[in-house]
């Protein structure tokens, strides 16, 4: 929602550069262009409403709207400017053809609010993008590819990785809560709170639309179907599954739909790991993606299988200790896996990787075979605690 009075500009069409430069010795390479992820979201969308007409052709009756269903097929104009609306153009976040649609036909734009939330957004990316230059400019990536980096003694090396995670994740959060702020000017993906909507997937419970400005006005807003980073979770969750949910949240959205529910296997780990090497080969064809995804699947079944092992059988007070070190070996488990994402070739992530002792992979598979001794089952089949989702009070959670 969010109408097409805010400008004929929602059918501009122009490409978006692979990255953009931010200063002489900062390149955000932003990852890959949702251009392919969209129409494959739309080929979807498109076959939801065939199958849908399918249906009521062969009850005999017309039902009324369905949830998310598209009115009818788009044409070719429709398809490109969608796949090149300016919203989303440089950096995501990925929305379905549904949401675009419901932004050109809101029916009282003015009435959706966008100030409000784009401050009440903004506000942390001055000081993410502060703590980026400090910490890209204090610990610089390029001094892991020099040889002098491995004279250092095994702590540093280890320590480097954190700070280097922490430029990484500082970059992200700037550029994805910019991309975030360019949507909600624009009042693009606002529907009402009580329609529930989930990032990416937008609405979850049919919300009618309002009759009059003065109901439109009434209503509260949100803007959770273009939100694509939650920096809360992604710092303070515990467990590396969940922290794949927080982060380049749309983008999980459609892995979720298209690629995983879709993967050769039932096993969760093994439905991961496809997941993870369509991801990897999305970004692009560097080793360091490969090599970066595809160690997640081992860390998930680790911690799931240890987990249902060992955590339900402590106290309260073991459980809290039990969340700080799994957590603590989560951001490890990420910083480790970051090196090969930012490094990028099969030399120098193996190289580092090498100079730590493969760290995490020793981790994660001792405390795999830890977690099948005792027991543990498969991590798609336990019973997720709510006391383990996170280490800081909801209140400190970011708007």
């Amino acid at each position: 929602m969010g109408g097409s009075s805010r400008g004929p500009g929602a059918h501009l069409v122009h490409l978006r550069p692979p990255h953009f430069a931010f200063s002489d010795h900062h390149t955000w390479d932003l990852g890959p262009h949702p251009g392919p992820a969209l129409l494959v979201s739309l080929a979807s969308e498109v076959q939801d409403l065939h199958l849908a007409q399918r249906k009521e052709m062969a009850s005999g009756f017309s039902k009324g709207p369905s949830l998310g269903l598209l009115p009818d097929v788009p044409s070719l104009m429709e398809t490109l400017s969608y796949s090149y609306c300016y919203v989303g153009i440089m950096t995501g976040p990925f929305f379905r053809y549904r949401t675009y649609l419901d932004w050109l036909e809101q029916p009282f734009p003015g009435a959706v609010p966008s100030l409000r939330p784009l401050l009440r957004r903004a506000w942390p990316a001055p000081l993410f993008g502060l703590l980026f230059l400090l910490s890209s400019h204090l610990f610089p990536l390029e001094a892991v590819r020099e040889d002098a980096f491995y004279a250092r003694p095994l702590p540093a090396r280890l320590f480097y990785m954190i700070p280097v995670f922490f430029a990484f994740r500082m970059r992200f959060y700037v550029a994805w809560i910019a991309a975030e702020c360019g949507c909600i000017a624009a009042g693009f993906g606002a529907y009402p709170v009580a329609a529930k909507a989930r990032a990416g997937g937008g609405p979850t419970l049919q919300c009618p639309p309002p009759s009059s400005p003065e109901k439109a006005a009434s209503l509260e807003y949100d803007y959770e179907t273009i939100r694509n980073i939650d920096c809360y979770g992604t710092d303070f969750c515990v467990r590396v599954r969940d922290g794949m949910r927080y982060w380049n949240m749309t983008v999980q959205w459609w892995l979720a739909q298209y690629i995983y529910k879709s993967a050769p296997a039932r096993s969760y780990v093994l439905r991961s790991a496809w997941t993870m090497l369509l991801s990897a080969y999305w970004h692009g064809l560097h080793p360091g993606y490969y090599l970066s995804f595809l160690t997640i699947p081992l860390c998930l079944s680790a911690e799931g299988c240890l987990e249902s092992a060992l955590r339900g059988r402590l106290s309260p007070g073991g459980q809290k200790a039990w969340d700080w070190v799994h957590w603590f070996l989560k951001m490890r488990a990420y910083d480790y896996m970051c090196m090969g994402f930012v490094l990028l070739s099969l030399g120098d992530t193996l190289r580092y990787w090498a100079s730590v002792y493969f760290c995490v992979h020793i981790v994660a598979v001792a405390a795999l075979l830890l977690g099948l001794a005792l027991g543990g089952g498969s991590p798609g089949r336990r019973k997720t605690s709510p006391q383990a989702a996170s280490l800081a009070p909801e209140k400190l959670r970011e708007e």
